[in-house]
Parts: C-alpha cells; structure tokens; sequence
C-alpha cells in the first residue's frame, strides 16, 4: 500500500496518536522546565528545593504508572483518554491558581502522571495494538507528534512568556486539553474494545502466547531491557536540564546551545521514519541491540568537543537514538510479549522510563556538586550505553529462539460497524 493511500485509510488513528504524543507535551520535562525560574520566584525556592519537589513528583508518577498503564488493556481510547486529559487539564490549571508550596510537588504528579506518562503511554499501546504489518510505520507517525511538541512549543511559550503571565499559558494548556476531547471522540468512534478481543488477537509474542506481566516480570529479557529503558530517559533528560551549565563549561553562549535545537528535531523526525521502515521490514530483533550505538558517539563528543560544530555534531548522533526510541522499543514489548496485555507490561516500562528522567537530573547535578565534570560524567554516560548495548543483544539474540517463525495479521483491527 503506497504512503498515501495508507495515511488516508488510517488517518483517524494515527491522527489520535500524534494528538496525544502531542498533548503529553504539558507533562514532559522540556515544558515544565520553561517555568522553573518564574516558579522559584514566586515560592521562593533554592535549584536544589525545586528540583528535590520535581524528582518525588516524578518518581510517584512513576509508581502509579505501574497499575494506571494496565488500563489501557480494559477501556478503549475514547473511554480512557478523555478521562486522563481531564487529569491533565485539572493539573495545568492547579499550577496556575496555586498559591501554595506545599501542593507543587502533588501538582508535579499529576503533570508527570497524566502528561509524560498516560497520554504517551495510551498513544504507544494504542498503535501497537491496533497495527501489525506496518506497527512500525504506526508507531514512528504517531511520535511525529513528541517531535512537534518539542520544536514548536518550548519558542512558542518563551516568546508569549514575554507579553503575558506564566500562569495564563498553562490556563491555555488547560484549555487545549478540554479541546481535544472531542476531537479524540470523533476520530475514535468506531474502536475496538482491547478486552473483548484480547484472546483472539494475532499479534502473539515468544513462545506463541501472549504473556501476562508477571510472567514477563520473571523472564530474564525484562531486566535486560531496564537498563535500555532508563538510559534514554534520564540521560537525555539530565543532558538538556543541564544545558546552560554545559553551555559555560564549552565557553559558548546559551543561545549558540539552543540554535541546535531543531537539527535535533529534524534528525530525530528522520530516524523515527527511518526506524519505523525498518522496523516493519526487519523486525525489532534485529534492530533494537544496537540503536542506542548512536549515544554513545554522541555523549564522547559531548566530552571532547569545545567547538560549535562538534557540538552540532553531537546533537545529530543524540537525535539519531531519540528518533529510533520513539518507534523500536515501542514495538518490542508487543512484538516479543504480544498484545493481548501489553497495556499492563508496557506500563512497567513506562514507570521505568519516567523514573529514569527523575534519577537523570539529580544524579548528575549531585555529581557535579561533589566536583565530578560533566565532561568526566559524559564519558562514563558513553560507557554506560556501550554496556546497554552488550546486554540487549545478549537478551534479545536469546530470546529470539522463541519467537513465532511467521505472524499473521491486517495492517490495522478493523473496529466493528
């Protein structure tokens, strides 16, 4: 099927999941971080008592991800979506109105929660469970809309910050959230229900079956793909929390660090088609050892260079993993677990990955506080994703031997009329 015929015939669920790719924009990190100063003056808080309020947010998102991702594997989109941007809704205007310290690092939660963790989380489920053939290709259209998300509206609020109060931009984020729901309705009313056809689904995972998470819980391949999972998430995150310090250890200005920003965006738009192509053509086995390769250039030039275009660079390595994160191990988790609960396992490896980006920032800022460089802790970050890389192959390649020779399936369920 040519690319065209394949965007219209699909385009009511993929649009959904590049909506709320999109929408968990108001919960990701690059977003809240806009305000951080704005929120430090106003409650009057040191970095380190702010950053202290986003880790525990962050890190009881992430505990709560555990049982709110296995959801999706119940409710259809259009029930459960609404509901979480309702949540989102709720937090970006409690952030608006509140008055209170104390309450910050409960609006955090919600944020991290609804934001980072389910719109993205129920976006992924989604597109893996309702594609087979081409989950792939699904996966890497409905990440389009992390990418936009991250070009377009960190320049957006910076400039509106400068005519209008920061609060009034999370009361429009509020509003966009409201806005979608019935958007989100229209493009879903005809879904599958997940439950009703868990059983007869045909994407099935190792061994023939569908696995349950604690059978995945106890399978050796799980705890290989933790280290993947958190990598990514929190040294990404660490990276760019982190980057007027950087900017100053390079000697260069701040400016010069953030004008590479889109070459960021567009390599990652790049390899998220890229990978989605191959994936479908390769499968994840093949690919998903080795896509993390790219960090590990990226973070020894990070360390080496002092110069602009070694950090141009740079950014082109980091975008070639990030764009690749967004569609392989999306894939991997229904690929070798299938998919009759992968809302449930899935959102361990969510809960791994928002906790990831709590760990990211507060380990490397403690570091540099006891007088490790971030240029020594590049490095190792480097060394770090070279042994990611060992042990993913090493799970992978063995639990390749019990994947289906063949599997069968439409290029996308076809809900009932």
């Amino acid at each position: 099927m040519r690319l065209t015929e394949y965007l219209h015939a699909n385009a009511p669920f993929l649009t959904a999941g590049a909506m709320l790719t999109f929408l968990s924009s108001f919960g990701q990190t690059y977003f809240i971080s806009l305000f951080a100063g704005e929120v430090r003056l106003d409650f009057d808080l040191s970095h380190g008592a702010w950053g202290g309020i986003y880790m525990v947010g962050t890190m009881a998102s992430a505990a709560v991800m555990v049982w709110a991702g296995g959801l999706t594997d119940v409710f259809r989109v259009r029930i459960l979506a609404p509901v979480v941007l309702i949540g989102l809704a709720t937090a970006c205007l409690a952030m608006a109105f509140n008055p209170w310290v104390w309450a910050l690092p409960l609006i955090i939660f919600a944020l991290r929660l609804f934001g980072q963790g389910m719109c993205s989380h129920i976006a992924v489920i989604a597109m893996a469970r309702w594609f087979v053939a081409t989950r792939g290709r699904a996966l890497s259209i409905a990440a389009l809309g992390f990418a936009v998300g991250e070009a377009l509206v960190p320049m957006a609020v910076v400039a509106t910050m400068t005519v209008v109060a920061w609060q009034n931009l999370w009361m429009i984020g509020a509003g966009i959230c409201v806005l979608a729901i019935p958007v989100l309705n229209r493009l879903l009313a005809q879904e599958r229900t997940p439950a009703s056809h868990a059983e007869t689904d045909v994407s099935f995972g190792m061994r023939g079956q569908h696995w349950r998470r604690l059978q995945a819980l106890r399978h050796p391949l799980f705890w290989c793909m933790v280290p993947a999972v958190l990598g990514p998430s929190a040294f990404n995150t660490a990276f760019f929390f982190h980057q007027v310090h950087v900017s100053e250890v390079k000697g260069l200005e701040h400016l010069v660090f953030v004008s590479f920003f889109p070459l960021y965006t567009a390599v990652g738009i790049a390899s998220m088609v890229v990978s989605g192509w191959a994936l479908d053509r390769l499968g994840t086995a093949r690919l998903t050892p080795f896509y993390q390769l790219p960090m590990v250039v990226a973070f020894l030039i990070f360390a080496a260079t002092q110069s602009p275009i070694g950090l141009a660079l740079g950014f082109v390595f980091l975008g070639m993993t990030s764009g690749a994160n967004a569609t392989l191990p999306n894939a991997f988790w229904a690929e070798f677990y299938g998919t009759a609960h992968i809302g449930s396992i899935k959102s361990m490896a969510t809960a791994v990955m928002v906790l990831g980006s709590a760990i990211g920032p507060g380990l490397t800022g403690a570091l540099i506080d006891f007088g490790i460089g971030i240029e020594t802790q590049f490095v190792a970050i480097a060394i770090y994703f070279v042994a990611v890389t060992a042990i993913m192959a090493w799970g992978i390649t063995r639990a390749a031997r019990d994947m289906p020779l063949a599997a069968t399936g439409a290029e996308v369920r076809t809900p009932p009329q």
